[in-house]
């Protein structure tokens, strides 16, 4: 379905609930194609192909406010919708922060911000069973310890989103994305067993990896974490590599999240304009990257996106704010409205990275005399309210700055605060294979727990 056609279903649900008695009203249409396939030991084990669309309403009576919706775009569903989601505003309770933007923060960026390519569509489904297969093949060729796999898969996916409120607005993109992953099982002469992974993602065809290349950097992780061992409990530097380093960054968005600040559950609640990491810490939030998964011309409040500082040079600069969280903190928005087809926008991030450094990964791992490198973190214990970080892991060890010996079953210990203060070195590696991206990191001083 064109985009302008999407625009159109929104705007009139929008008109539809003005006339029913709504002071205020938005909706969100989505329209897409998803596909998926699975293979193990070179045999397909799923293959998915679905087409899909939804909308979502959200209604105000006053600051009462409701949200609904349908897959169902029929005249007789949205005559039934419209008066059901009236209804359940009127019988909720008063929300002095709820409703739409103000009329001169709606806005959209109007250039090309490269979130879709038609070379996703254009790849068969052969095509991309292909690739899977090409992946898996190069992980179990790529040494004889190689016994076994846990498949290889293929991900792509195409779609418009349209947006139209009662202020006017209204504004939609398209975009798309795809990837393919593989996880071979690696097995030593003693008979024990290690998994490990790689994957490729990309807005379109052109910019994913050679699914060769992915096999064997798999299969490569995958062998040197044979052998792998506990370490006796100490207190050294960690290396958190880009995968794992973005886990922290994902850790520092919850933290300035609107929603936790004005409950005052995080950390970080309280102190804008503070220094709360080292000066060498910078992180943005980016929603013009050309390309980039978090990037989009408009949030789904219909506010222009930006790029904004977090924290710059070690200082907290913005909290994350929709419209909600902003009048709770009696902040302005800051355009990271985010929203499913049903309920009401949350707070999301754009592209949130921490700024890269001058160091390659090998300058990081060749400064630490004795210290663990994390490849894997596991579990979810980070408290964020106080900012105790407690993960079980596993890695390598290093000696005299080189990898020596795989770990595993160990857990890392510190706290999120003290942790963006002891960032000794950032490496330059950034990559972006999400909204949240992080270099490879070096962190003074925190607990490994093992024997």
């Amino acid at each position: 379905m064109p985009e302008n056609m999407l625009e159109q279903i929104a705007a009139d649900l929008v008109q539809r609930a003005v006339k029913a008695g709504a002071t205020a009203a938005d909706a969100v249409v989505r329209e897409g194609d998803e596909f998926s396939s699975v293979l193990r030991m070179r045999k397909i084990e799923s293959l998915k192909e679905a087409a899909s669309k939804a909308l979502g309403l959200r209604v105000f009576v006053g600051t009462r406010s409701a949200s609904s919706y349908s897959s169902d775009f029929s005249t007789a569903s949205l005559d039934r919708l419209v008066p059901r989601t009236l209804a359940m505003a009127r019988a909720t309770s008063d929300d002095p922060s709820s409703g739409l933007p103000e009329r001169e923060w709606l806005g959209k960026h109007d250039g090309d911000l490269g979130l879709y390519s038609d070379d996703v569509h254009a790849l068969s489904t052969d095509d991309r069973i292909a690739m899977a297969r090409r992946a898996e093949e190069a992980a179990l060729s790529a040494d004889p310890r190689i016994k076994n796999s846990e498949g290889a898969s293929f991900e792509a996916g195409e779609g418009t989103k349209a947006y139209a409120n009662s202020l006017g607005f209204t504004g939609s993109y398209r975009a798309s994305y795809c990837s393919f992953s593989v996880v071979p099982i690696a097995q030593n002469h003693d008979g024990g067993m290690q998994r490990d992974y790689w994957y490729s993602v990309a807005r379109g065809a052109k910019g994913l990896d050679s699914p060769e290349a992915v096999g064997r950097k798999a299969a490569e992780r995958a062998l040197r974490r044979l052998g792998a061992r506990k370490v006796p409990t100490c207190r050294v530097p960690v290396i958190f590599d880009a995968e794992t380093a973005r886990s922290l960054v994902g850790h520092i968005f919850e933290a300035v999240r609107g929603d936790a600040i004005y409950r005052e559950a995080s950390f970080l609640a309280g102190k804008l304009s503070a220094r709360v990491a080292g000066e060498n810490i910078s992180v943005m939030d980016d929603g013009l990257r050309p390309g980039g998964f978090g990037s989009r011309p408009f949030d789904d409040e219909g506010v222009a996106t930006s790029t904004m500082p977090v924290i710059e040079k070690g200082v907290l600069k913005n909290y994350l704010l929709n419209c909600y969280t902003a009048r709770k903190l009696k902040l302005k928005t800051t355009g990271n409205a985010a929203r499913g087809i049903a309920g009401p926008p949350g707070v999301g991030p754009k592209n949130f990275y921490l700024v890269p450094g001058a160091h390659s990964p090998l300058d990081i791992l060749r400064s630490v005399r004795s210290g663990f490198y994390v490849t894997e973190l596991i579990g979810f214990g980070v408290n964020t309210v106080t900012g105790d970080y407690s993960r079980g892991a596993s890695g390598m060890w290093i000696e005299n700055g080189e990898l020596a010996y795989p770990v595993e079953e160990v857990t890392i210990a510190g706290n999120l605060g003290e942790m963006l203060k002891n960032v000794g070195m950032i490496g330059s590696d950034l990559e972006f294979k999400s909204a949240l991206a992080a270099p490879t990191l070096l962190v003074e001083g925190m607990t490994v727990a093992g024997t």
